[in-house]
């Protein structure tokens, strides 16, 4: 029984990598073929032409730098009203708090076309004209959301007492915010920059409906599709992906290095202690021999 259930585990792992990394292999592949439609069939040869145009299309290049200060402005935006919203949500409880909890996640459930469409009236009431900056507000309006979740889950784990304490030794509030809660909420202030980051590069919904006449990334792809694609843009994913990969593979080796000497300085330390240890039991020793 046993074996068979590993059996159908290890069919079912295999069968999903199949199904994740084969259609990424064939994209990857039409990036070299030398045929005008994106597919690797039927195959006219090794080419790189798809990645020379790639690399002259200056309108593909003034999306992507659109697409990266959309994000950074994102993330700028996000990070603390979603801190602020878990803070908030934190210290508040009863029926009021489910309330506002209700409140800042529901962005989220909202369809993208939704949010697009409500941000472009709302601040079209406001004089306010189209463009990349509404793309902004746009997409913190629900991006601000997940930042708040991430950040809320941190909050459970800090002990209220340490603040009290702090205050009680005369700490003013900002001391404690900047000096106690802060650096216990580096990790997820940090996971949720990169999420707010990544969540702006991929968004298109609300991006199509409020960026005015200025192109994205992910809507100069859809306009690509719509007039006729070509491998150019498997270059492009090719060159994203491997570029995850790269990231990726240099995060583990530096988190395995810095474990590395994690382990090594507390190896260290235990030799050091271990002479202080035997000194320290020498007369003891001595006393019980007398």
């Amino acid at each position: 029984m046993t074996r068979s259930r590993n059996l159908l585990g290890h069919v079912y792992f295999g069968a999903f990598l199949f199904y994740m990394f084969v259609p990424l292999a064939i994209m990857g592949g039409a990036a070299f073929n030398d045929n005008r439609l994106p597919s690797i069939y039927p195959w006219k040869g090794w080419t790189d032409r798809w990645f020379i145009e790639l690399f002259r299309d200056q309108v593909l290049w003034n999306s992507a730098i659109n697409t990266i200060w959309v994000a950074l402005a994102v993330v700028v935006l996000a990070v603390p009203l979603g801190t602020a919203g878990a803070i908030l949500i934190n210290s508040i409880s009863g029926r009021v708090r489910g309330v506002l909890y209700g409140l800042m996640v529901a962005p989220i459930l909202m369809p993208g076309a939704v949010i697009g469409i409500s941000t472009l009236l709302f601040w079209n009431q406001a004089s306010v004209p189209p463009g990349l900056h509404l793309s902004v507000m746009g997409q913190v309006s629900y991006i601000a959301a997940f930042v708040m979740l991430l950040v809320l889950a941190r909050l459970q784990s800090f002990d209220p007492a340490l603040e009290e304490a702090a205050l009680d030794l005369g700490a003013s509030h900002g001391q404690v915010l900047r000096r106690i809660l802060m650096p216990h909420l580096y990790p997820a202030l940090g996971a949720g920059a990169a999420i707010a980051f990544f969540q702006s590069i991929e968004n298109f919904n609300v991006t199509l409906f409020t960026r005015g006449t200025s192109n994205t990334l992910t809507v100069y792809v859809f306009s690509k599709v719509r007039s006729g694609i070509t491998p150019t843009i498997n270059a492009l994913a090719l060159i994203l992906i491997a570029f995850t990969i790269v990231c990726a593979v240099a995060y583990e080796i530096a988190r395995r290095r810095a474990a590395r000497r994690e382990l090594l300085r507390g190896a260290d330390d235990g030799e050091a202690s271990t002479p202080a240890v035997s000194l320290a039991s020498a007369p003891v020793a001595a006393g019980q021999g007398a």
